[in-house]
């Protein structure tokens, strides 16, 4: 019995649609985004097989064969493709977001921009997982580099965001600076996150309030990176308080507790949450568990903080339109001699929790800000700049 892809004309038809399978990753996705809600609705007679047709001609027309307008034929195609998971080069699932072989879902361009943003999170915020990915697909990728004459390792883009830890413990062992913290258990958070398993963790540091020291069991929620660190979001197993704290002042003790995990759905509600908080608020500190709870049944009232800024402080504040989502900017008048204004109030309601990273955040401005309201906020940065003032004064003792 001869092979059904024997004949020459067969043979060439599977060997374009694999040529056109990787030169168009996703080939047969609709064009409608998938961040639009109503995509469902409005791609449900999307025909994939269509689209992979035509991309078919284009590809086959290029090689130089002759083929008669629509073919393959839909029927014939889909049995081409159900030979390629026979064979395991298409996987045994729909793809009804397009064709693409195994995790060749990037166009060349694509897999250069996210592997300058692997590069980021590999060298400048010191991700060790991330690392050893980023090494292994160096290697792999050093065929791009020629063919594209020395300019696809070329950082167009990149993060300078950097790491002031330690946070890879091989990089830690090789320097002789070994760190007992949680970065030894990245591999251990991340599966347990994935699928909402408890861990029990201990806190060796708290730099803020020394009561939250010690074993912990928690549901890890989300490895975070900021400015300069790497945190770890989860939620308190006993009170269900959220909370964000650096992996660095956290011990290397990390231990699966014995019961099964809670799953996806669980763990984004929690994340979403925990995403309400950081929205409203400002920084990363989000609240003790009662507050938590008022703020996220809209049960917490607000503060009004106004904020005036100066030049040419107040000229860089008014070029930040989504520094927060409820921000308000108003600018005073103008100057008849520089014909800007004279300064920029800017008008935020934040919770309670929040108004010390604000009031921090502030402080960089020097004599360019001026808080106007609440009161005991305006107090507090007064008594700040009072000591600031002392600190500078020359010593009278003898």
């Amino acid at each position: 019995m001869s092979h059904p892809y024997a004949k020459t004309k067969a043979f060439e038809r599977l060997m374009i649609l694999i040529a056109t399978l990787v030169q168009y990753p996703g080939v047969g996705c609709p064009s409608e985004r998938l961040s639009d809600r109503s995509h469902q609705n409005r791609t449900s007679h999307h025909n994939a097989l269509a689209a992979l047709q035509n991309k078919m001609q284009q590809v086959a027309q290029t090689a130089k064969l002759n083929w008669p307008p629509d073919y393959p034929s839909l029927p014939t195609l889909r049995k081409d493709l159900e030979r390629l998971r026979d064979y395991n080069i298409l996987e045994r699932r729909m793809y009804r977001w397009g064709y693409y072989l195994g995790t060749g879902a990037m166009t060349k361009r694509e897999l250069q921009m996210a592997f300058q943003a692997l590069q980021s999170q590999a060298q400048h915020q010191g991700d060790p997982q991330v690392r050893r990915v980023y090494e292994a697909l160096s290697l792999r990728l050093r065929g791009f580099e020629l063919d594209t004459e020395g300019d696809f390792f070329y950082p167009v883009r990149q993060n300078l965001s950097r790491t002031i830890e330690w946070t890879d413990p091989q990089e830690m062992m090789a320097c002789g600076e070994n760190r007992h913290t949680l970065f030894h258990h990245i591999a251990t958070l991340e599966d347990a996150i994935a699928i909402g398993q408890p861990l029990e963790i201990a806190r060796e540091r708290d730099l803020y309030n020394a009561q939250n020291l010690g074993i912990q069991l928690v549901w890890p929620l989300q490895l975070i990176y900021r400015d300069i660190a790497w945190y770890l979001l989860y939620e308190c197993c006993h009170n269900q308080q959220l909370v964000i704290g650096r992996l660095s002042r956290y011990s290397d003790y990390c231990k699966v507790y014995p019961i099964n995990g809670r799953g996806v759905f669980m763990q984004k509600q929690s994340l979403d949450d925990a995403y309400r908080l950081l929205q409203q608020g400002w920084g990363l500190y989000l609240g003790e568990a009662a507050e938590q709870e008022q703020e996220l049944t809209g049960e917490l009232d607000l503060m009004t903080v106004r904020v005036r800024f100066f030049p040419p402080v107040s000229r860089f504040i008014a070029e930040g339109d989504l520094r927060h989502p409820q921000q308000k900017l108003r600018a005073g008048p103008i100057d008849e001699f520089t014909g800007k204004p004279q300064w920029l109030d800017y008008t935020v309601e934040l919770p309670p929790r929040s108004l010390s990273e604000f009031r921090i955040w502030l402080q960089r401005y020097g004599d360019k800000v001026q808080i106007l309201s609440p009161p005991e906020l305006a107090q507090d940065h007064y008594q700040a700049a009072i000591a600031l003032v002392q600190r500078y004064k020359p010593c009278t003792d003898e």
